[in-house]
């Protein structure tokens, strides 16, 4: 979506017709801008991932109550489990459990 420089109204678009290549075009005032068919790329910028934070950290889980429900990872039979409401209050809150597996420790939320 493009806006106009000189009114700040959006500009319109125009196919290309008889030669005339494609272009924007504003409907309130007589600025036009044309469309070029070939588009360099200068420069490409490489995106860097953050480091996710976890929502509950395994610390706060340590005093958290237990739950006998299967790991999905391991199948260990206990994991501890903290109750969060995420959503709107009309919603269900989310569970988050974590294995108590001491060589699984996975987390997962219901």
């Amino acid at each position: 979506m493009e806006f106009c420089p000189t009114c700040g109204n959006m500009l319109l678009y125009e196919l290309p017709n008889m030669g005339r290549p494609a272009r924007f075009f504003c409907s309130a005032c007589p600025y036009v801008c044309h469309i070029e068919n070939r588009v360099k790329i200068k420069r490409r910028q490489r995106l860097v991932r953050k480091e996710i934070e976890p929502v509950i950290s395994h610390d706060d889980m340590k005093n958290a109550p237990t739950a006998e429900v299967p790991c999905p990872k391991c199948s260990h039979d206990k994991a501890a489990y903290t109750e969060f409401q995420t959503r709107s209050a009309d919603e269900p809150a989310t569970i988050f459990y974590l294995c108590l597996n001491e060589k699984c420790k996975h987390q997962w939320r219901d």
